[in-house]
């Protein structure tokens, strides 16, 4: 086995949102201050949405292995190996969609077309590198 294959037979790609995305929900807690700080009866429960918003940059992910491929969600993951999924696309949204063999979609969290070259050597080849 070459260098590349047992690499990423043993090591799993996690991709995951950038924790700098938690400075602008700072920015919009700040920004809600001044609604609780004008109203704190009504104004209070609307701190629960930066929460909310750092909850979901922690817990969406992709991690992506020799064999499988996890999407984790705001609620709960998915995975499937690399052989039931047909391909990869981009729509409008910037994260990947993978069209899985039954007809179905699969959504991978934090997964750009920049990260393509990561998915092609831990899978083995098996997503095509768009920039070789």
């Amino acid at each position: 086995m070459d260098v590349v294959s047992s690499r990423s037979a043993t090591k799993p790609v996690v991709v995951r949102m950038s924790p700098m995305a938690h400075i602008a929900v700072g920015f919009f807690a700040l920004g809600l201050l001044t609604l609780v700080l004008t109203n704190p009866t009504w104004g209070t429960p609307l701190l629960i949405l930066p929460i909310g918003l750092s909850y979901a940059i922690i817990r969406y992910r992709t991690v992506a292995d020799h064999d499988n491929v996890t999407a984790r969600s705001l609620l709960g993951s998915r995975t499937v190996a690399w052989s039931e999924i047909d391909g990869l696309r981009f729509d409008r949204s910037s994260w990947a969609v993978a069209h899985l063999r039954d007809g179905s979609e699969l959504r991978l969290p934090a997964v750009t077309f920049a990260v393509l070259p990561l998915l092609t050597e831990v899978s083995g080849g098996r997503v095509p590198n768009p920039y070789a």
